[in-house]
């Protein structure tokens, strides 16, 4: 069969196959991600049927997929966003990083991979999965809480710390050395910096510049700008992928939005075949040796990034139920965990095996902590409450049955307050009152 048929017919099935995927996971309520990554361990080296034609596409693919993640996450947040989210929550950061970071450098020094390997296991174990996180959010409708801002800021400092972390790691991976990795990382921190300054002051002539009222036109103007960023970042060892983010940092307005509704599309079938592509470069052979290590780290993880969230929202005066919402919700671990293990694959090959397992444990997992962490919370709370002994009657004998309690007085749901904030009321002129808490 000729090499052309056989890249189209390889393609075509990769591409159905993950529609139907997609398809069936939101049905069932979970992240397409895990199956992603399944399908390709299926079809990689060592998997069940090995694909040849397609795979210098589907890298060159993947490439495409990681660039278009971190445009759109730029897209996101204005400059005034990050520069407000530094200021508010730069403590919640740094115990965000300490209580993450660290567990998964202590497992890689503890493995025998060495420094640099550590380094990008705590990359992998620090930044949750933004997309998994909004859309539990979205589907739990937790938008009003008021833990969500704290665990968007959380997010937004993570997203912003990539442009510091990425950089690094790059130079660390290609040898370079202490000097050249410093090198490296002024230069990402002067890039940032600058776009920043240019996106505050200057934001509005930059998104004019790229505005068009063609649809085709800005796809095109605003997708080969990226690209060419990313390139130019990648030969400064900057990292494409910042390049990227800090290019959707620099748009604003309607642009950042007419750009995010044409981009979407393109950044979910390329960020499929990213994750595709990143099982087929594991050897699914080498995943059971490093499944208790990889499970014995997203339960730590996932206790941390509890405590992560605990402490954030505490920050702010939240209760104890909204706090224990904000640790849940941060649970979930997904793409950019694979980002930073598909850079380091290539020089530290042990880190993909694991950085997979760890992903399908805590992918799953993380919208199940964000249900169930508070109701499970609460109830534990309960539980730990000594029970008041029932009252004595006159002989000095204990009643087996308390007097009931006069009834209470109906008092609106609306208005009932626990903790700092109402409890979800009935609704009010048409609009359902929000838990805040």
């Amino acid at each position: 069969m000729h090499h052309t048929t056989t890249l189209l017919i390889e393609l075509g099935a990769i591409i159905l196959g993950l529609g139907l995927i997609g398809r069936f996971a939101g049905r069932v309520g979970l992240s397409p991600i895990p199956l992603y990554l399944l399908v390709g361990l299926a079809f990689g080296t060592g998997g069940l049927l090995p694909l040849s034609a397609s795979e210098d596409f589907v890298a060159v693919g993947a490439e495409i997929g990681v660039i278009l993640l971190l445009l759109l996450l730029g897209l996101e947040y204005s400059a005034s966003e990050l520069v407000g989210s530094l200021k508010t929550q730069y403590p919640s950061g740094a115990v965000d990083f300490v209580l993450n970071a660290l567990p998964g450098a202590a497992a890689a020094l503890l493995l025998g991979w060495g420094p640099v390997a550590a380094v990008a296991l705590a990359g992998v174990t620090w930044i949750s999965s933004s997309g998994v996180i909004a859309k539990v959010l979205t589907d739990l409708g937790r938008l009003g809480n008021r833990e969500t801002p704290v665990v968007l800021g959380i997010l937004v400092m993570e997203d912003l710390a990539m442009a510091v972390y990425l950089p690094l790691l790059t130079a660390l991976l290609a040898g370079v050395g202490l000097a050249g990795g410093s090198v490296t990382l002024l230069i990402a921190l002067g890039a940032v910096g600058i776009v920043l300054y240019l996106a505050l002051r200057h934001g509005r002539l930059i998104s004019r510049a790229v505005s068009s009222d063609n649809p085709e036109m800005l796809l095109l103007v605003v997708l080969g700008l990226t690209l060419l960023v990313a390139g130019i970042a990648q030969e400064l060892q900057v990292s494409a992928a910042v390049g990227a983010f800090l290019v959707g940092i620099a748009l604003s307005g309607e642009v950042a939005e007419g750009a995010r509704k044409l981009l979407t599309p393109l950044r979910d079938l390329f960020a499929a075949v990213f994750f595709v592509f990143f099982g087929l470069s594991t050897d699914p052979t080498a995943i059971p040796p490093v499944i208790l290590p990889a499970l014995l780290l997203a339960v730590v993880t996932a206790g941390t990034k509890i405590l992560t969230g605990w402490y954030a929202a505490g920050r702010v005066g939240i209760g104890a139920r909204g706090r224990l919402r904000a640790g849940g919700a941060l649970v979930a671990r997904g793409e950019f965990s694979i980002v930073i293990a598909g850079l380091a694959v290539g020089t530290e090959p042990k880190i993909g095996p694991i950085a997979t397992a760890y992903v399908l444990i805590l992918v799953v997992l993380g919208p199940l902590a964000a249900r169930w962490t508070e109701p499970l919370g609460v109830r534990l709370r309960e539980s730990r409450k000594p029970k008041e002994p029932l009252p004595e009657c006159h002989d000095g004998t204990q009643q087996t049955v308390a007097d009931p309690a006069p009834e209470a007085p109906a008092v609106d749901a609306a208005t009932v307050t626990e903790g700092n904030g109402p409890v979800p009321g009935p609704e009010k002129d048409g609009i359902a009152v929000s838990d805040p808490r």
